[in-house]
């Protein structure tokens, strides 16, 4: 007793099944659902980060729960709290190691404009050392504050094009906007104080 195969349904003419679509549409859904953060926590937004990581909030459900502290295996960079200017060259070379592509996200208002640190110390908007793509305001924000902003990176993400030649332009666009501090400069800015890239003193 033999059982007989059953019949393949034949499908109609040039109806064969396959899917297509756009390169850019795959590659940006991956990378926008596996994001991949490198906290960079310096004040109190860090406690409201690490809150937004923890179970209430659960970061997992972005593909983000995964805590990159070592900038070469990070794409999205989140400064959280203020930056003096003794520590943006630390941040600057952090930005640097990370690979392509990469995002960055300024957390609270100290790092989005110095916040009430309004003095030579501080500097003011972390977007005068690195490329940021979103700003999440308050003092500090709460997780749910966070968490629109990654939904909004990722929303960003998903829209890129990769034949779009001003993509991965790290440095400031239009040179004459002086948005965008240069290494020496912010070296010398430094100076004063020393720091852990330069360990030297203006008055030597």
């Amino acid at each position: 007793m033999g059982l007989t195969p059953r019949p393949e349904p034949a499908l109609p003419s040039g109806q064969e099944s396959w899917v297509t679509t756009k390169l850019d549409f795959l590659v940006n859904w991956a990378r926008a659902n596996s994001l991949w953060p490198m906290p960079f926590g310096t004040a109190c937004c860090a406690i409201e980060f690490m809150a937004t990581a923890a179970s209430d909030f659960d970061l997992a459900r972005f593909g983000m729960e995964r805590m990159s502290f070592s900038p070469r295996q990070a794409d999205v960079l989140i400064c959280a709290g203020r930056v003096p200017f003794k520590l943006a060259p630390i941040l600057r070379r952090i930005w640097q190691q990370m690979p392509q592509p990469k995002w960055a996200i300024s957390m609270g208002a100290c790092a989005s404009s110095g916040g009430m640190f309004d003095n030579y110390a501080v500097v003011q908007g972390i977007d005068t050392i690195i490329p940021i793509d979103v700003y999440v305001p308050g003092c500090p924000p709460r997780p749910e504050g966070l968490l629109y902003g990654i939904m909004l990176l990722q929303e960003k993400v998903k829209k890129e094009r990769a034949a779009d030649p001003t993509l991965r332009n790290e440095m400031d666009p239009d040179p004459k906007s002086q948005l965008y501090i240069p290494p020496s400069v912010i070296d010398e800015l430094s100076e004063p104080f020393g720091n852990s890239v330069h360990q030297t003193r203006s008055g030597l």
